[in-house]
């Protein structure tokens, strides 16, 4: 019996059907309503209703078969970032023999898990600087089964987003619905998990927890993230593990686009402690006085 041990904080896992030795998995790619701070909504594209997509969960050697359906007014793919797959199944067409999905049709994407457990990504490879912008991406764990012992144990997986939203004055965060343009962007709202701060979701641990955090970034900027109050050690790269004899602690980890890294520390200082990425302006909600974007917090209970 699996133990889904990661999780996604306001995002759900997708779900699967097992059948005849395969998981079979459903993507749709969408038109999504996203709130990114109360009463600010934009037009996104995103998968399942969901921005980022819903995590995808699996084991090594598992048998996967995801159908991505388009309903999108144009083609798209997904590539299954970091992840040693056929060729016909890496989703980047026309280089690859990976198809097109055009609008109101599917495609069977179907491969054997032979990476290491880990932290990988998935993403429209069609149209990047429109798709992949627009929200069309998501997090692709390989769970490890030495976790399931694991007791004390917390693993959060964050998803780094950035937004332009146009027709806001700087500094303006009116309520209304919003356009998304992606012609030299300008971002001014920046996500973790789909959401700015007031509304991420707080990562609650307990004295003496030992706690995973994972991050993954597609779009165009690094985001250096920092955690307060706390040394921590990084334990993995782009899906593979790091060593114990190469591990070095920090407490602010630059995560490039392209890249996944996981973090690990003990929880040993009471507190509410901010999370967030160090770029000021990526703190804000499109400039505005006062706390925003990728900030939340690690929040002890008893």
């Amino acid at each position: 019996m699996e133990i889904n041990m990661v999780i996604t904080p306001g995002i759900e896992d997708l779900d699967y059907e097992y059948k005849d030795g395969i998981k079979h998995f459903t993507l749709i790619a969408e038109e999504v309503d996203l709130e990114l701070i109360p009463g600010l909504f934009v037009k996104a594209w995103g998968y399942n209703g969901s921005v980022p997509g819903p995590t995808i969960k699996v084991r090594p050697n598992d048998k996967v078969c995801i159908r991505v359906i388009n309903n999108l007014p144009e083609e798209t793919s997904v590539h299954w970032h970091g992840l040693e797959v056929p060729n016909d199944m890496d989703g980047v067409p026309p280089v690859e023999p990976s198809p097109y999905i055009y609008p109101g049709e599917y495609f069977d994407y179907h491969f054997k898990i032979n990476n290491p457990p880990g932290t990988y990504m998935y993403h429209s490879h069609v149209n990047v600087m429109v798709q992949d912008n627009a929200g069309l991406l998501g997090g692709f764990i390989i769970e490890d089964p030495k976790d399931d012992k694991r007791k004390n144990f917390k693993d959060y997986l964050i998803v780094l987003q950035e937004w332009a939203a146009d027709k806001l004055p700087w500094g303006d965060i009116s309520k209304g619905n919003y356009e998304l343009t992606f012609k030299m962007p300008d971002f001014n709202f920046f996500t973790f998990n789909g959401k700015c701060y007031p509304l991420t979701k707080p990562l609650p641990v307990r004295y003496g927890d030992a706690v995973r955090i994972r991050y993954c970034n597609i779009q165009m900027h690094h985001h250096p993230i920092h955690l307060h109050g706390h040394q921590f050690k990084v334990v993995g790269a782009d899906g593979f593990p790091i060593r114990k004899e190469t591990q070095i602690y920090k407490n602010t980890m630059l995560v490039a686009s392209g890249e996944t890294w996981d973090i690990e520390f003990i929880a040993k200082n009471p507190g509410i402690w901010p999370l967030h990425c160090h770029m000021p302006h990526h703190v804000t909600n499109n400039g505005a006085p006062g706390i925003g974007g990728m900030f939340t917090t690690v929040n002890y209970i008893n």
